[in-house]
């Protein structure tokens, strides 16, 4: 029994020494790995740091830098960029690493290394934060160093919430474009030299007629069909009509099936304008009367005492050519509390559903008024990018559960509402997959077609003054019949004002060198 014991002792006695040597040599492999990886790495370090210095030397510029690798070194996952203090500013767009087997690995940057920096950057490819298992410490890191940089501020009381930091805290590639802010520096020489803004003999005298606001666009070397249309056309009840379909400011006009008590029109008041024969009442229930009312424009001052401002309104009637003729107006002189009550009306009437084209149109009871080109062409776009939103939203999440699982998208969402004010108005989560599909169309689409509609116009429609005057010199008349072209130049802007909004609307409209 004893001999027994003791072969089986000697025996587990030399398994375990066999074990410890196979330990030995297979450490000393691992660490045989590891130095090799090390060595590898500072390599690379070695001949990025040789390289960094001509990286910042150049710009719009792609460099390439190849580094032998011994022995393979696993899957990149991030990639680390330090940039010293003395060298300047580096734009770093994205890195691709090209590996031993031919694959390509992408890391987008597209940020700024100012001062001493260091940042690290993820692979790039796209994975919800709950599948990102491995770095969603990491993005949470990121998320919060943002959150301190761009912190809310509410600068009045019914106001939208804006960021509380100067410009030069921000991060670089969030501050202003310097390229932007050059191109708009250029378009303002320009537009000095176009409309005389240096000439200051006549800055304050008012215009003698018609024929002498044609003498601004004598020398200059715009080339526009559509305000030459308006020049000509812009006393016209027809050309009048047709830009609150197809203007600068589309979306204030809704079909009008009864009459605001602030606004007391009679059929006996416009009889003499509905073509059809029928009564104002039989019209409004026909839907062929439409109502333009800015309210929002209600207690707002002009810029000064000798300038005035009306919140008007304005009923229109659509014939049998289709056409939206003006019948009635009202306009009274206003004065409150400036540019911060304006914005608190806005604010007002801001909701979530208004920045969704499809619920905008029908909600102003617009979907079947002919001639609305705003509507046509801008429901093609919406859908354009509704489309391809929901056919890239469908490839990362599976399901809406996913949605509501995504703790960067709802937090998103709810800052956005808190920016807002806490707006009941504004949605505070997603539930659904087509609720985060309407949600990205609204931001894309409001950033780009909406802004485009709105802004891209303003020369064409206010380049001609009389059409669309800056301020205005004299109260409107009380009485009709009082009005004669004496008292329409001396209720237009000046010389000077005229030019400058002349000038304005002309930058505005100018696309920078780094769009796309």
């Amino acid at each position: 029994m004893k001999n027994a014991l003791a072969n089986d002792f000697d025996f587990l006695k030399n398994e375990l020494q066999a074990l410890k040597a196979e330990v030995k040599n297979n450490t000393a492999a691992i660490h045989s790995e590891i130095d090799q990886v090390k060595t590898t790495v500072r390599n690379m370090e070695t001949g990025l740091s040789e390289w960094s210095d001509e990286v910042v030397t150049l710009r719009n510029t792609e460099f390439s830098l190849d580094i032998h690798v011994e022995k393979k070194i696993g899957n990149i996952v991030w990639v680390k960029l330090e940039k010293d203090q003395g060298n300047h500013p580096w734009f770093c767009k994205h890195i691709k690493v090209q590996t031993p087997c031919g694959d390509c690995i992408e890391f987008p940057s597209y940020c700024w290394l100012v001062n001493k920096t260091e940042v690290m950057i993820r692979e790039g490819t796209a994975r919800l934060s709950q599948d990102d298992k491995d770095f969603q410490v990491q993005r949470k890191v990121e998320l919060e160093f943002r959150q301190k940089k761009f912190r809310w501020i509410e600068w009045s009381p019914g106001f939208p919430r804006s960021i509380d930091a100067k410009e030069h805290e921000l991060p670089k590639e969030a501050q202003f474009d310097e390229e932007k802010q050059s191109d708009f520096k250029q378009n303002s020489l320009k537009a000095i030299k176009e409309f005389d803004l240096d000439k200051t003999e006549d800055y304050f005298e008012s215009w003698k007629d018609i024929a002498d606001i044609e003498n601004i666009f004598e020398h200059c070397s715009i080339n526009n069909t559509l305000l030459e249309n308006v020049m000509q056309d812009w006393n016209k009840d027809d050309m009048f009509g047709y830009q609150f379909l197809n203007g600068c400011n589309p979306a204030m006009i809704s079909k009008c099936m009864q009459l605001p008590d602030k606004f007391p029109v009679t059929h006996e008041m416009v009889e003499g304008s509905l073509t059809r024969g029928h009564t104002l009442q039989e019209e409004l229930q026909a839907g062929n009367i439409c109502i333009v009312d800015f309210e929002i424009l209600e207690e707002v001052p002009a810029v000064s005492k000798d300038r005035y401002l009306t919140a008007p309104i304005c009923l229109l009637y659509k014939n049998e050519l289709d056409q939206m003729l003006p019948i009635a107006i009202q306009a009274s002189s206003i004065s409150g509390a400036g540019m911060e009550t304006l914005i608190k009306n806005a604010m007002k009437t801001l909701t979530f559903k208004s920045l969704c084209l499809p619920e905008d149109i029908k909600a102003r009871g617009m979907e079947d008024v002919p001639k609305y080109y705003y509507r046509d062409d801008g429901m093609m776009i919406w859908e354009a990018i509704h489309s391809f939103v929901s056919a890239v939203v469908k490839i990362y999440y599976g399901s809406n559960e996913a949605v509501q699982q995504d703790v960067e998208i709802q937090g998103f969402v709810k800052d956005v509402a808190f920016g807002m004010n806490n707006s009941d108005k504004f949605p505070k989560s997603l539930n659904s997959r087509e609720q985060l599909v309407e949600y990205l169309t609204v931001v894309i689409f409001t950033a780009s077609a909406q802004h485009a509609a709105v802004n891209f116009g303003q020369l064409d429609w206010y380049g001609w003054i009389p059409n669309g005057p800056s301020t205005m010199r004299k109260p409107p008349p009380q009485q009709k019949g009082q009005v004669d072209m004496k008292f329409i130049m001396e209720s237009l802007p000046d010389h000077g004002s005229s030019r400058e909004v002349l000038a304005t609307v002309w930058s505005l409209t100018r696309t920078e060198s780094n769009e796309v």
